[in-house]
């Protein structure tokens, strides 16, 4: 810990002294409420479990679970020790979840009960394993209980954690098959903090409400955003549209975010309970323009649009829907965004090019990955691997991605073709598979899968999307197929993606 520095803990500590007995966390359905003291003396009395469980600086933690108030402190103790957290996404197969905690290799792992049967037969898959625990203190999952890490004396010191310090592995899309665990720091999560407070407003009379997963860096860097203003977080373990419109009405909710079709269906249910939405006064996320002016129109209410991804701690523009419609905001205030050809020179206004990035937003790079690290960070910039341009006003409009990027974004969710088709050819009957997003109604883009079958073979559309589904994790199976005779072909004999999207890649009918 040097003189500069200020980490996740240091927050914590701090809105225990500035906001000791206002309310920090809250779980409606459990009915339990934490208090910002309250938060400080369970970080630090877990946090001085864990290390007398052996969990030290550097150690990772692996999580399997879903939004609690345990996973939020989970957080907490591990700044406290400077142990980096691995939050899994528990929509992944059993064999994605896997991957990524072989690939980040955890000291312990915290698992809510309904995994705790997939994870015990795949111990001998996790050798860095030492202690497995449940997530919760008030379910027995098989693993060893939480409790007494919660019941024994606080640490005495933190850890020497400085701000460059890694805080979070987030597992982004597979490329080519393989996930890449993307290194965040404190600094990127307090830069993400002061830059959505700054912008969105935050004061600690909001209330947030948590429907994104802790597993995602949107889900995470909302809650740690509201927790920095002294506002109140209130856990949704899973989202439910018409509990979430309850409690947005009981509790006065005044913040959160949306990836489509998260805010149709709370307006839609909203209209069926005849419940106000009138204290949902800022909206944050990614939507379609009917939406948002239904949003506007019913609560009067701000939708402010972004571009980031967890590369850039989940923001690196933001703006007001209203501002410039159709865009993606300007860039937040410390952040530098260019835009670039093939050869990484600036674009001119009105240009399409790569969007790059730096600033304290900017992750450290990919896990184990210093190859692929070294080439996103080419030249001093982050190389996103999107496009978009600028008007004259500095508004960036989101153009899709580089052709070798070519990530389809179902619900917020990230997936790339060719880990959707890998899955498609191990059909027997699939000889060839292209994958690529189209506009869907519901999702903002959903993924569709053009094949070609080998001879004689036969194969239904809804048959081979079960068979996708029974591989990878659900979210990433093809909501569309479509069966061809011919695939076009690149020079070299592969299936050539971008011919096959402009001849399919309409608008689903």
């Amino acid at each position: 810990m040097g003189l500069y520095d200020f980490t996740f803990y240091d927050l914590i500590r701090r809105n225990a002294a500035c906001f000791a007995s206002r309310p920090a966390l809250r779980d409606p359905e459990e009915g339990r409420t934490l208090s910002f003291a309250d938060v400080r003396d369970r970080v630090d009395r877990l946090a001085g479990g864990l290390r007398r469980a052996g969990i030290a600086k550097g150690d990772r933690i692996g999580v399997l679970g879903k939004n609690s108030l345990e996973y939020f402190l989970l957080y907490g103790a591990a700044a406290a020790l400077g142990a980096i957290v691995v939050p899994v996404n528990w929509r992944l197969s059993a064999e994605e979840a896997l991957y990524n905690l072989q690939d980040a290799a955890p000291k312990a792992l915290f698992a809510d009960a309904e995994y705790a049967a997939m994870l015990a037969a795949a111990r001998e898959r996790l050798p860095s394993v030492a202690r497995c625990f449940d997530l919760r203190t008030s379910v027995a999952g098989g693993f060893e209980p939480l409790a007494p890490l919660l019941a024994g004396p606080p640490i005495e010191a933190p850890a020497a954690v400085g701000d460059e310090d890694g805080f979070v592995i987030i597992h982004t899309a597979a490329v080519e098959g393989k996930p890449r665990g993307a290194l965040l720091c404190h600094r990127n999560l307090i830069a993400a903090n002061v830059h959505l407070n700054l912008l969105l407003r935050l004061d600690p009379g909001d209330v947030h409400l948590g429907l994104l997963p802790l597993f995602h860096v949107g889900g995470l860097f909302m809650a740690t955003m509201a927790f920095h203003a002294g506002a109140l977080n209130l856990n949704m373990s899973k989202f439910d549209a018409a509990r979430a419109v309850a409690w947005i009405e009981k509790e006065r909710v005044s913040v959160l975010f949306d990836f489509s079709p998260i805010l149709a269906s709370l307006l839609e249910e909203a209209g069926k309970a005849k419940a106000a939405l009138g204290s949902l006064k800022r909206v944050i996320g990614i939507e379609i323009p009917e939406t948002i002016e239904r949003y506007r129109a019913l609560t009067g209410g701000s939708f402010f649009v972004m571009y980031g991804q967890t590369e850039t701690s989940a923001i690196a523009t933001l703006g007001r829907y209203d501002e410039r419609p159709g865009s993606a905001g300007r860039p937040i205030p410390l952040a530098e965004v260019r835009l670039v050809d093939e050869e990484d020179r600036p674009v001119s206004v009105g240009e399409e090019g790569e969007i790059v990035v730096r600033g304290p937003m900017v992750f450290l790079g990919y896990w184990n990955l210093p190859a692929e690290t070294e080439r996103a960070f080419r030249g001093g910039w982050h190389h996103t691997g999107d496009l978009g341009r600028f008007d004259e006003e500095g508004y960036l409009f989101y153009a899709g991605r580089k052709p070798e990027k070519e990530l389809i974004k179902p619900g917020g969710e990230n997936v790339y073709p060719a880990e959707v088709e890998q899955a498609i050819l191990e059909h027997p009957a699939v000889e060839k598979a292209v994958v690529f997003g189209v506009p869907d109604p519901k999702w903002k883009e959903g993924i569709k899968a053009v094949c070609q079958l080998k001879p004689g073979m036969r194969l239904e559309a809804r048959e081979l999307i079960g068979f996708v589904a029974e591989r990878i994790a659900s979210f990433k199976k093809p909501q569309y197929v479509e069966f061809v005779a011919e695939l076009p072909l690149r020079p070299d004999g592969t299936p050539d993606r971008a011919a096959a999207k402009r001849r399919w890649g309409g608008a689903p009918g």
